[in-house]
């Protein structure tokens, strides 16, 4: 499955220098020219793309983790993390779900990709897994704490309105379906076990 890369808002022009690289942002400086013919130094952040990865069961329970890591507060979320430099997205997000949870998955669907942030290049990519099967045991960092919990969609949608809910960038689409019965119906469609939803639809063999 080829996926298309989301473009910011603010595209990092062809002329920006980078003036510092960090262990996962770097920064990168250009001169812009403002209203008046003026020019001002504009700034922007750069970070390795992630993914994020809901994966559901065959009694479509959905998977999420309580996750601990230092520095942060404890947190609920979907499996996810960076891709790795050179790595393809799809494969991205079937290593972060067996890392994080022990699941494998037949089939997943691109549920949206998008740059949350115009300041910072950096895109998500959302991810359903169907069929999963658990293969392995968690395979973590030395910085992470992970516990795997299956939760019904009432559940699921509770939990992704309180505070330490991680993965924002679905919180719209909660949020709607709360208040919406048509779109709450097509987040139960896309968070089920169902076969047909959209051709984003694929194998992982």
């Amino acid at each position: 499955m080829k996926i298309e890369r989301p473009k910011s808002k603010q595209p990092l022009p062809e002329d920006a220098k980078k003036v510092f690289e960090g262990e996962i942002f770097d920064v990168y400086q250009w001169e812009q020219e403002m209203y008046d013919g003026t020019k001002a130094t504009f700034e922007k952040l750069k970070r390795p793309d992630t993914v994020v990865v809901f994966a559901v069961d065959d009694d479509g329970k959905i998977l999420l983790t309580k996750q601990e890591q230092p520095g942060k507060e404890p947190f609920i979320g979907a499996a996810g993390g960076r891709v790795d430099k050179g790595e393809d997205i799809l494969d991205a997000a079937k290593r972060e779900l067996l890392e994080e949870t022990g699941y494998a998955a037949e089939e997943y669907i691109l549920w949206k990709a998008l740059q949350p942030i115009s300041k910072i290049e950096w895109a998500v990519y959302v991810f359903v897994a169907r069929k999963i099967k658990k293969v392995a045991e968690l395979s973590l960092d030395v910085g992470e704490k992970i516990e795997v919990m299956f939760v019904e969609f009432d559940e699921f949608t509770n939990i992704a309105l309180q505070e330490n809910f991680y993965e924002q960038e679905v919180y719209r689409d909660i949020v709607e379906a709360m208040f919406n019965n048509k779109k709450k119906e097509e987040l139960k469609k896309l968070l089920s076990t169902r076969e047909s939803f959209n051709t984003l639809t694929t194998n992982q063999n």
